[in-house]
């Protein structure tokens, strides 16, 4: 028997309101096949609630593809990557169960790795989650209207600078003369999602 490919996996979650509504995405490409997308809505969840769940359909469905196979994991959640690593003890009671779940799959595999990337480098399974999201919100019934808040200079400043790390992060690429990856739209949808996400932006 020829020995099995690797299943290269990148996975992503989140919530709108955390809790709130929350999807997560998962896409895995495999040499030789097209790559396969999922994305789903999954109720109200948190994001870390959201990122595990993610995980978890991905290492699911790459079961279905054989667990034969080597498993690369990238995931922009660093909570998780370092919790499945044993960098983290997972202390949320509401995470135990599917960390644990998600240690099950994992260990089906002969070879599973756990990469944490960045926001800009996990943008295909970033977009389909949110694109899940934003096809709950438009079906389902509105919200009732919130009074804003005004936002905590802490909080602000944690959001520009994650808005900031985007525009480095593309920027440091595109100086080295891949002016077309990531492409500027690509680097807008990921500063769009960090917005969204912070409910800096309501629809």
């Amino acid at each position: 028997m020829s020995e099995a490919g690797t299943l290269t996996i990148h996975t992503d979650g989140g919530a709108r309101g955390n809790p709130g509504p929350a999807a997560f995405a998962y896409v895995i490409q495999r040499d030789g096949s097209p790559a396969i997308e999922h994305a789903e809505a999954i109720g109200e969840a948190t994001n870390n609630q959201a990122e595990y769940t993610a995980l978890i359909r991905a290492l699911e469905h790459a079961a279905r593809l054989g667990t034969n196979h080597r498993v690369l994991v990238h995931s922009d959640s660093e909570l998780l990557v370092k919790q499945m690593n044993g960098e983290y003890r997972v202390k949320d009671e509401g995470l135990k169960p599917l960390y644990e779940q998600a240690r099950r799959l994992a260990s089906r595999f002969g070879s599973v790795t756990i990469r944490h990337v960045p926001r800009l480098q996990n943008a295909w399974a970033d977009r389909l989650y949110n694109a899940a999201l934003d096809g709950t919100a438009k079906k389902g019934t509105k919200s009732p209207t919130k009074h804003k808040k005004p936002v905590d200079p802490a909080r602000e400043s944690a959001i520009r600078e994650e808005v900031l790390e985007c525009l480095r992060s593309a920027a440091r690429v595109w100086a080295r003369g891949n002016a077309d990856d990531p492409k500027p739209e690509i680097v807008w949808d990921q500063i769009w999602s960090v917005l969204e996400e912070n409910e800096v932006l309501r629809k």
